[in-house]
């Protein structure tokens, strides 16, 4: 597969050719940041684990440049921390038993750019050499500007897919800004309980970023629990960990639809639900 750059990275764990990696890929996450699949896309990742007929695939978008150093890392040049980035997001490759692992090796402001097409063009090559049932990326409500880029490549791409190859599900996840706010209806709310010790695991990999107090690992846990608890308030827990998601299979069935105004009706319905919930009380 010929990528952007001459030095995206494309990582099989368990030495598979390249050609039958890609093709048993069900479930692909694409994320901005090497450790965002981790944490948002968790349950394509479980599920997937151990199996012999679903294999999870990640695609990496950015070069690691930009990434915050501290302690033992705060003298690192980009190139220097470029290295250990990618070498974490291997670890966590082979920790999760993905079938496939990406890293396009593109920088942040280039994902940013309105103009720039080269992440939609790599990320469509993989998702026709892939064909996942199921692709997690970052929601459109999502404060990180990187990750709207991402998410915006991504759609593109998809859309510009032929309709038998596009994805029957994709799943809009939280990061850098969760979905509570979402409608309960429009949910899309990912049990993945009782996998602690996994999560754990794949989320502690990423020394780089937690070494200097970024304590991302126990807040990625501490969101899905209280997600999980929070979720339904006249109700017993029937789950402890859980992840929010936001359907934009729509925007994908539709390439006709507008992104703005997809988003724009949900933020109108947490609104409408907001006032509602005001009206009643003050009896309007």
């Amino acid at each position: 597969m010929k990528l952007h750059h001459r030095t995206a990275d494309i990582f099989i764990p368990d030495g598979k050719p390249a050609g039958a990696a890609f093709k048993r890929i069900t479930h692909l996450g694409v994320g901005a940041h090497q450790d965002d699949l981790e944490f948002m896309a968790f349950q394509g990742i479980l599920e997937c684990f151990g199996q012999s007929k679903k294999w999870f695939g990640g695609v990496t978008c950015t070069d690691g440049a930009g990434s915050s150093r501290t302690g033992k890392y705060k003298n690192f040049t980009d190139v220097e921390m470029m290295a250990v980035r990618r070498q974490e997001q291997r670890t966590a490759a082979i920790t999760g038993q993905y079938g496939l692992m990406i890293q396009l090796d593109h920088s942040s402001s280039a994902i940013k750019s309105a103009t720039d097409a080269a992440l939609a063009n790599d990320l469509k090559k993989i998702f026709h050499a892939t064909q996942p049932e199921i692709v997690y990326t970052h929601n459109p409500a999502d404060k990180h500007d990187t990750h709207i880029g991402v998410t915006i490549a991504a759609l593109q791409a998809m859309r510009e897919l032929p309709r038998n190859q596009r994805p029957r599900q994709v799943i809009g996840c939280e990061v850098w800004r969760n979905l509570d706010w979402l409608d309960d209806a429009s949910k899309m709310a990912m049990d993945v309980s009782g996998h602690d010790h996994l999560a754990a695991a794949l989320n502690g990999v990423f020394d780089s970023q937690i070494a200097g107090g970024k304590r991302y690992d126990l807040a990625t846990l501490g969101r899905r629990a209280a997600n999980a608890t929070f979720f339904e308030s006249h109700a017993t827990d029937t789950a402890s960990q859980m992840i929010f998601g936001m359907d934009l299979t729509p925007l994908v069935k539709d390439e006709s639809a507008d992104i703005v105004t997809f988003v724009n009706s949900h933020v109108a319905q947490f609104m409408e639900d907001v006032q509602g919930r005001l009206n009643r009380r003050l009896g309007r």
